[in-house]
């Protein structure tokens, strides 16, 4: 069986039954060798974890505070992550994320956005770890702040699905890969031609489950037993085979996120 790696799913969310146990069980059978669930806010840590303990060769996870979640005082809540990244559950962390920018949901809160995202990116400096990107309608803001490090952390932009200008302005400032899930198999998207400005060496597969199923599965409960359509999306879209694009995401998620 071919083997693949879901970098950024929600299987603790509580839309799905028995504490997300079976929609991992199921991403196993069908070949998901990892996933790795991302953090967005501190109230979702503990389901987090609960779940990656039972599945310790399959779960790891991100702690971090995505911009549509910040607390009234977000430098006690980015406290709150350090203290997690630096706790007794350390070894399940192999990320910090999901952070960002959002001014679709959050415009008039830009200036906190990007002091909370400042101050996580400078955590995973700190901490050797890479950084996981939520990115929608802020690329300037986010470029600025990661311009504004004294060292741009390794990372990924997630749910990438911005144009070939676009990742020559991020790769301007960092060499990060791109995360790709079931917005690739919509019809009127465009993602399909960024892919080859990416370039299979530096995409990485991901779900975002519960949202964004792939086509014939769109509008339906996602989860990470879909990541071989995706896959085969973009085997098709860049003239690869399925087994070469689950071979290089991978490596390059294995090799981003220490894995294994």
């Amino acid at each position: 069986m071919i083997e693949f790696i879901d970098t950024h799913t929600h299987l603790s969310d509580d839309v799905y039954e028995n504490g997300g146990e079976d929609v991992v069980k199921k991403a196993i059978a069908a070949g998901i060798k990892w996933m790795i669930l991302p953090g967005t806010s501190l109230d979702e840590l503990d389901a987090m974890k609960t779940l990656a303990k039972k599945f310790p060769d399959n779960l790891r996870m991100f702690a971090g505070l995505h911009p549509t979640e910040l607390t009234d005082n977000p430098e006690e809540a980015v406290a709150r992550v350090r203290a997690e990244l630096t706790g007794a559950d350390r070894p399940l962390y192999v990320g910090v994320g999901e952070i960002g920018i959002d001014l679709h949901e959050d415009a008039d809160g830009v200036e906190r956005q990007m002091r909370a995202f400042d101050a996580q990116c400078r955590m995973a400096l700190e901490f050797g770890l890479p950084i996981n990107i939520h990115c929608r309608d802020g690329l300037d803001q986010t470029l600025e702040v990661l311009s504004g490090l004294p060292e741009v952390p390794a990372g990924t932009f997630h749910c990438f699905g911005g144009s070939a200008a676009d990742v020559e302005r991020i790769r301007r400032v960092g060499d990060f890969y791109f995360g790709i899930n079931g917005i690739v198999t919509f019809k009127n998207s465009g993602l399909r031609e960024t892919l080859p400005a990416i370039g299979l060496e530096r995409i990485v597969l991901e779900t975002d489950s519960p949202y964004l199923a792939p086509v014939p599965f769109r509008g339906k409960l996602n989860d990470s037993s879909f990541i071989p359509l995706i896959a085969a999306q973009i085997a098709q879209t860049l003239g690869k085979s399925v087994e070469e694009v689950a071979a290089v995401t991978s490596r390059s998620a294995i090799g981003l996120y220490h894995l294994g």
